[in-house]
């Protein structure tokens, strides 16, 4: 059966500053949220970076290049298998972006369902053709991307009979709003015919629940247990309770929007509409053969027990048969026909 709402990844990426124990601490604490995936980055210091790669954000205290800094965040093979098994085990699904050939090996000995292209990886042919080679699905992140290396990328996958999703993204740390870039989901749907989700770098809800009201199938956030937590992604990052609140959020938007409304069906709200609608009265004493005016009138509830109040225009210059007192509703029967 198809998922009607979206499919939600909550990304730890570089949180876990290199200790096991904080990764494991996020699994355990992400697994209560309702999301349906947790997403990590497989980082090989030498496969994959140089001691001249320079940061993109000078953040560190301990590490002297970017080179030190992957060499002290990595994992080993069989670590990285435990990790996969826990995920398993409280039920998340377990992705995980490569940045290296060798880590797709990797990814391939721990047994990966689908693979994450990171933004800077769009370009990466290198990358793309190893994983290409396992069969298996792909996510598209498309954050530094224009469309004409997007348009490049997708007729390369298509070539190798990839499955994959494209991902609007803003490689910002925190994005700002006039960033967001909501209008590229359709832009991307139209372009390419195929699942379009949405990658959030805004450390806000609303972002992916307005993503959701336009159509994206996939979310992908980083998640972080507090903002104020050292990393290069903790500002642009939502909290653990932030995250739970927002999958309730997107799956009611999703319920939502696979349940539309007929706005020509109002059948349902028959007996509210006794009660909230109302009927015409007057609203002084007057006398028979007065003839009403439009100052003569108010309408009050509950519908039923006068001439009903859209119909006031009718009414007025009608001249009444009987004395009515003020408040009295207004029947056909005290009007001369």
């Amino acid at each position: 059966m198809k998922k009607l709402t979206p499919y939600t990844i909550a990304e730890i990426g570089q949180a876990h500053e290199g200790s096991l124990g904080i990764l494991y601490s996020y699994i355990d604490a992400i697994a209560k949220t309702g999301v349906d995936a947790v997403k990590f980055q497989l980082h090989i210091a030498e496969a994959e970076s140089s001691e001249h790669e320079p940061f993109r954000v000078k953040f560190s205290m301990e590490d002297e290049t970017r080179f030190d800094y992957w060499k002290r965040m990595g994992f080993s093979l069989d670590q990285w298998r435990d990790i996969k098994q826990h995920c398993d085990a409280v039920g998340l699904d377990f992705i995980c972006s490569p940045f290296s050939n060798l880590a797709v090996d990797w990814l391939e000995e721990i047994g990966v369902t689908q693979y994450k292209i990171g933004s800077g990886e769009v370009t990466n042919f290198l990358i793309l053709e190893k994983i290409a080679q396992t069969g298996k699905p792909v996510i598209l992140s498309s954050g530094m991307s224009s469309y004409a290396e997007l348009d490049q990328t997708v007729d390369f996958l298509k070539e190798r009979k990839v499955n994959f999703s494209i991902l609007q993204c803003t490689t910002a740390y925190p994005t700002l709003p006039e960033q967001y870039g909501l209008n590229v989901i359709q832009e991307l749907k139209e372009r390419y015919k195929v699942a379009v989700g949405f990658s959030d770098h805004s450390a806000r809800m609303e972002t992916c629940i307005a993503a959701t009201a336009l159509g994206a199938s996939i979310l992908e956030f980083h998640v972080v247990f507090d903002r104020q937590l050292f990393g290069p992604d903790s500002k642009a990052s939502l909290t653990i309770p932030e995250t739970a609140a927002l999958v309730l959020a997107v799956q009611n938007v999703a319920i939502a929007l696979s349940n539309p409304i007929d706005k020509n069906n109002n059948s349902y709200f028959s007996e509210l509409k006794q009660i909230f609608e109302k009927s015409l009265a007057v609203n002084k004493n007057l006398p028979k053969n007065h003839v009403i005016t439009f100052d003569d009138l108010e309408a009050k509830k509950p519908k039923g027990f006068g001439i009903d109040a859209l119909r006031f225009q009718e009414v007025i210059g009608t001249v009444l048969n009987r004395d009515l007192n003020q408040w009295d509703f207004l029947n056909e029967g005290d009007l001369f026909t």
